[in-house]
């Protein structure tokens, strides 16, 4: 291919032969860590394959139903699918379910009672959880009927504090509350074997305590999920990965059978459980997403790395860093100043395909404690899967990237940040 001609169309589409020429020097290192994400792929693509198979998966699936949604076959098998891609005994997949922080109080309503006490053994939970846990004051909060909730820290190199988690499990300890993915945090993301020691752990302090895995933005990033290891419910939402950026909303909860009967009982009512809900039109989107779900994370993962290895080449600090073996999609780079991040999101909203034209700004964004810009210009609206970043307008001020349908458009993301902050005299190339 002629790359003066694909250099060409960068350059009318904003990016300086300068910025192009300094992002291609940064790729040319990275093929064979890319062939590595593709292998990881490969693994979960067939698995994915052969979970439908086996669910028997069929063209009649694929069809809707309306009112309650009694006999929804469709619905039924889509659960099964997730069940036996996550590996567990039952699964809730529904369009009912609005959001990752929707799916997450339904996990612990569902499995808390008045009296019972939630664990964060991972420091802070994600800034929405907070304000459903009570940790931060909110109408409606689970603190208002009875549950407490405590946290142990994170060591100051990352490592689990064992020591504090094995004094802070008592007789009220319910549920342990694990959060794969950093949050708005620049802590390290857990890796699936992280995880898998952490549940081994608490279980061989406390066997019955129900440990629960904030899976969001770490689904088929490795080979194995956490329910894999001792997980009693993982929780993650459809528009994030497993969506493959084709499911418009929903969430799932995978995890042991009650659990999610628990789960269910809590999403619709007592009594009905999951025999409601109807799929209306939207089986063969959540279907056909989680069939692309695979390859579309590895795109988003190779940006990512892209992105890592490009920022800390400038000197910033990025978490993970450009080496690291990745536990999420998520990257980090803390700038130090609020003016470079607000230039890294206009770079990234400049590149998208819907509502390129739009300047991101700062704005006090419900569930959050400081003013938040957040910059997407997707098909799904708020579909993190999507090429997006965000950040809290607070120190450290650091961004946060994730996403990307194709690696090709995470690309281009990036030289467009960095265009920015070029632009802006707030970077020199070296």
């Amino acid at each position: 291919m002629d790359n003066s001609l694909l250099k060409q169309y960068y350059v009318n589409l904003g990016v300086s032969e300068s910025v192009y020429d300094y992002c291609c020097d940064i790729e040319d290192i990275l093929s064979e860590r890319f062939k590595e994400i593709d292998k990881i792929a490969e693994l979960n693509q067939v698995k994915v394959i052969k979970a439908m198979q086996d669910a028997k998966f069929s063209e009649a699936h694929l069809n809707g139903t309306t009112g309650y949604g009694y006999n929804d076959a469709g619905r039924e098998a889509i659960e099964e699918v997730y069940a036996k891609v996550f590996g567990t005994e039952d699964a809730l997949v529904r369009q009912q379910i609005t959001c990752g922080t929707h799916a997450l109080t339904i996990a612990l309503s569902a499995n808390l009672r008045p009296g019972d006490e939630i664990l964060s053994p991972v420091g802070d939970v994600y800034d929405t959880l907070q304000g459903v846990i009570g940790v931060r004051e909110q109408k409606g909060s689970l603190s208002e009927f009875g549950i407490t909730y405590r946290q142990v820290n994170l060591l100051p190199n990352g490592d689990f504090d064992f020591e504090g988690i094995k004094a802070a499990i008592n007789p009220a300890t319910k549920l342990i509350e694990i959060q794969r993915s950093k949050g708005y945090d620049v802590r390290p993301s857990l890796s699936v074997a992280r995880i898998a020691r952490l549940i081994k752990f608490v279980k061989e302090i406390k066997p019955d305590v129900i440990c629960m895995v904030d899976n969001c933005y770490g689904e088929f990033v490795e080979t194995e999920e956490p329910s894999q290891y001792g997980a009693d419910m993982v929780v993650g939402s459809l528009i994030k990965n497993p969506g493959g950026g084709l499911a418009p909303i929903g969430g799932y909860i995978c995890g042991t059978k009650e659990c999610i009967e628990n789960c269910a009982y809590r999403l619709t009512s007592p009594g009905l459980g999951k025999e409601v809900g109807a799929s209306l039109n939207v089986t063969r989107l959540i279907a056909q997403g989680l069939f692309l779900a695979p390859t579309v994370t590895a795109s988003a993962l190779k940006g990512a790395i892209f992105a890592a290895n490009l920022y800390e080449r400038l000197g910033f600090k990025t978490i993970p860093n450009a080496t690291e073996t990745r536990a999420d999609i998520i990257q980090a780079v803390e700038f130090n100043d609020p003016e470079k991040v607000i230039a890294f999101c206009e770079g990234i909203q400049a590149a998208a395909p819907v509502d390129s034209f739009v300047t991101p700004v700062p704005w006090a964004m419900p569930g959050y404690d400081s003013d938040v810009i957040m910059a997407a210009g997707a098909f799904i609206s708020g579909a993190s899967i999507e090429l997006s970043a965000d950040a809290p307008i607070k120190e450290p001020y650091a961004v946060y990237f994730q996403g990307g349908l194709t690696y090709q458009h995470a690309k281009y993301g990036i030289m467009m940040s960095l265009q920015r902050l070029v632009d802006k005299n707030l970077v020199e190339l070296n």
